[in-house]
């Protein structure tokens, strides 16, 4: 392998990192780096210089006011599975980060970093977009039903870095994944949120990007039962297949991993 050389940086500030990345728009931001740095080693990205946020205190805590949960983008998903606050508040959320990847990866894979990098088999954007999270950079606040744009692909812009993630503790909510044996990643994850706004299911790791099942959210509006989505299948033409599954298979996952993400949430009721 051919090796090729970047610059290595630490941000002190995020207003540090702002402008250096205003300074070299080809650089990238380095927080966990579980997604950006194996796709350096394949060479399907090749930055000239890597920004690191992922010591910067500004982004990194838990806060919760009232029936708000506010998540810094840079907090690990082992920081936020060990928060007594997490597991109050919306305990799915702690259980969906209990269960990404190992500890080796859970000590530095972030929020933010899996929301911003949009990965089709990451977990986080299927709880984003089911409960109707809100998603703040340095710029604006962007809601999750327009974050996710596309396999790798969000609504950020050039320079525009997430700071924090908000979300409003639901009535009830469940996720359960079918994961890689190896990896971890769901082959299929499903998020099932009772919010103020309605029933939301969103869908990861079994397309090219997080969706929603809308004939789940309806039949959950009528019932919020298992049964209710037990026979609700979704069309397998545009899901994923690949080594580990094939469409069709996945797409049987999906409906199996909805009803166990729905008793899930029966079962915690909230809490």
């Amino acid at each position: 392998m051919i090796p090729y050389q970047f610059e290595y940086k630490r941000a002190k500030s995020l207003g540090d990192a702002q402008a250096m990345l205003a300074k070299n728009p080809d650089a990238k931001l380095l927080a966990g780096g579980q997604t950006l740095i194996p796709t350096m080693k394949m060479r399907l990205a090749n930055p000239s210089a890597l920004i690191d946020i992922s010591k910067l205190a500004e982004l990194s805590f838990i806060r919760v006011e009232g029936d708000a949960l506010t998540i810094g983008a840079a907090t690990t998903h082992g920081a936020i599975a060990a928060s007594a606050d997490v597991r109050r508040v919306l305990p799915s959320l702690a259980h969906m980060a209990a269960h990404i990847g190992d500890p080796a990866v859970r000590a530095v894979g972030t929020m933010g970093g899996s929301l911003a990098n949009n990965d089709p088999a990451a977990d986080y954007p299927a709880a984003a977009l089911a409960l109707n999270a809100t998603i703040k950079t340095t710029t604006r606040e962007i809601a999750a039903d327009d974050f996710f744009t596309g396999m790798f692909s969000t609504a950020l812009e050039d320079g525009e870095i997430i700071t924090q993630i908000a979300f409003r503790k639901p009535r009830r909510s469940g996720y359960q994944k079918f994961a890689n044996p190896a990896s971890r990643y769901p082959m299929a994850g499903v998020f099932v949120a009772q919010i103020d706004d309605g029933i939301r299911v969103a869908v990861t790791g079994a397309g090219p990007g997080v969706f929603r099942v809308e004939a789940m959210e309806a039949a959950l509006t009528k019932s919020f039962t298992p049964d209710a989505v037990a026979s609700i299948a979704v069309a397998s033409a545009n899901l994923n297949s690949d080594i580990h599954a094939s469409a069709e298979y996945r797409a049987h996952l999906v409906t199996v991993m909805a009803k166990r993400a729905v008793e899930h949430a029966v079962a915690h009721d909230g809490h």
